[in-house]
């Protein structure tokens, strides 16, 4: 019996925060097929482990899509870091290829001059995925309130864009090399 491959990876985006993680599941090319927040209490880390193994376990991704929170100049805490390496080993472990990106990196596939906030990056992807994100666009926020936790949400679909668009790019460029530099 053929088993259907499919052309694309399914890719699970995960971006931690100080409340839990927002995911989002993305197949074939742009179907955005399951996004959200998972909110955590007690061991914010071992919880979070948790969840992200059922979503593993539920959805089974080829590909996991995380920030890259160990490099220089990461301002996230210690606790996150050490999230994201817990949650790179889980993927291992599970066989989930696993893929980071820097903020700055995000930035550059969605802003032209590579800086951006959050808040216009989170409209460009509401306008991208008009029905699915839309209504979840949070209000600006003010500099007195926190970050509305829905904002997870949009920092995981920006991560599995920037790897899809970035994908696609080194794929051209493969099939260019191999038709000997001629971009036909």
């Amino acid at each position: 019996m053929n088993q259907h491959q499919p052309k694309h990876p399914r890719v699970l985006s995960i971006a931690p925060s100080t409340r839990g993680f927002g995911f989002a599941i993305f197949e074939e090319w742009e179907t955005l097929v399951d996004w959200g927040v998972k909110s955590v209490q007690g061991d914010k880390n071992r919880q979070s482990l948790l969840k992200v193994e059922e979503l593993i376990a539920h959805y089974q991704p080829q590909v996991m899509v995380l920030e890259d929170n160990s490099g220089e100049g990461s301002r996230r805490s210690v606790r996150i870091r050490t999230l994201g390496r817990r949650i790179i080993a889980l993927a291992a472990s599970l066989n989930v290829s696993v893929v980071v990106f820097s903020r700055g990196q995000i930035r550059q596939v969605f802003f032209a001059d590579g800086e951006g906030t959050k808040h216009a990056l989170a409209e460009i992807l509401a306008r991208r995925f008009p029905e699915e994100l839309g209504p979840r666009l949070p209000p600006k926020r003010k500099p007195w309130k926190s970050e509305d936790c829905r904002m997870d949400i949009f920092a995981a679909v920006a991560l599995a864009v920037t790897f899809r668009l970035r994908m696609a790019k080194r794929t051209a460029y493969e099939i260019i090399q191999a038709q000997g530099g001629r971009s036909e």
